[in-house]
Formats: structure tokens, sequence, C-alpha cells
């Protein structure tokens, strides 16, 4: 296992009970002694863009579930240092952040592929030595994030191309109930 850090991968544990963790797949955009935070890569929203943003109305793009911790924020991963200042870069050509009202006027212009950019509501956050705990208790697997992974087409595939990402002995965890006692 990778330790936890910037552009890691947590892959929740395939027996993780957590209703906001099951079979989720997070993207660290920061880990530090004072607590850490990503998002969530693989749960949709109910709501699209343009019923979060009204300047953006009619513009019906997904947004993700980052997380549970404020729930009221907009963030967003993308591909265009050149075109948004002031992002932050997480792992090679991924940034997070940036100018918004910028990225707003570029949507309405069609100059953004929607396949490189996700935008998520709320984070996943974790407070001082919470997410070392959490990965001494085996809750996480960690691997090195790829681009495709983050930018998934299909992002109910998430879970499982992340632990095919891992290999070996992992790949059989991805057939496995969430419940084996039901099985």
């Amino acid at each position: 296992m990778i330790e936890p850090g910037s552009g890691i991968l947590l892959i929740a544990d395939p027996f993780l009970k957590d209703p906001n963790f099951l079979r989720t797949v997070v993207f660290l955009c920061e880990h530090k002694d004072e607590g850490s935070f990503g998002f969530v890569l693989n749960r949709v929203f109910e709501n699209t863009l343009d019923e979060l943003v009204p300047e953006l109305e009619g513009y019906k793009i997904p947004v993700y579930y980052g997380g549970p911790v404020q729930l009221n924020s907009v963030h967003f991963l993308h591909q265009y240092p050149e075109l948004i200042p002031g992002g932050q870069e997480v792992l090679k050509g991924v940034y997070w952040g940036g100018d918004f009202d910028l990225l707003v006027k570029l949507i309405k212009e069609g100059s953004i592929d929607k396949n490189k950019i996700r935008f998520y509501i709320g984070y996943s956050g974790w407070g001082e030595g919470q997410l070392n705990d959490e990965m001494k208790e085996k809750t996480w697997l960690t691997v090195k994030a790829t681009r495709r992974l983050i930018f998934h087409p299909r992002h109910q595939e998430i879970w499982k191309d992340a632990l095919r990402h891992l290999g070996g002995e992992y790949e059989q965890v991805i057939n496995y109930p969430i419940d084996p006692q039901l099985n």
C-alpha cells in the first residue's frame, strides 16, 4: 500500500459499512498533519450543475457527491491550467479549483470539454490523525491516481477499475457482495 498523500486514491474496503463511503473511491487532494481532504469520484449527486449555479441555466452537467462535508459548496477538478488560472495541481495534469467566474464564461462559450472537468458538491475531510487511524484499521486501500480513473466516463465502474488498478489479489474483491452473510 502507498501512504496517503496528494494524488492518491483511497479505495473503500469492500466491507466498509459507513454509508458515506460504501464502495467509494476518494481522490485525495491534500494530506497534512492537521488534516486531509478529497472528493468521492463515483457518486453522482441528484442535481445537475445548472440547478446549483443559476448562471449556468440550461447546462445539464453532472455533479458528483464529493463527500459529507460542506454540502453548500461546489468544487471542481479539471485538466485546463492554461484556461482556468488559480487552480492547484494535485496530480500531473489534474488541477483542483481556479477562477470559477471565468469557468462559467468558458462553459457558456463551449470552450470546455465535459470529459475533462468534474464538479463536486461538498468534500470528504479528515481531522488531524483521523485518516492515519483509518489506514491502521484497514478501512482504505491506496493506489496512485490516474487521470483515467478521475475523469472516468462511467462513474459506476470507478471502484472496480481502481481495484483492478491495484491488481493481484484485489481483483478477486471486485465481485464480493456488500454483506457476505447474505451470500
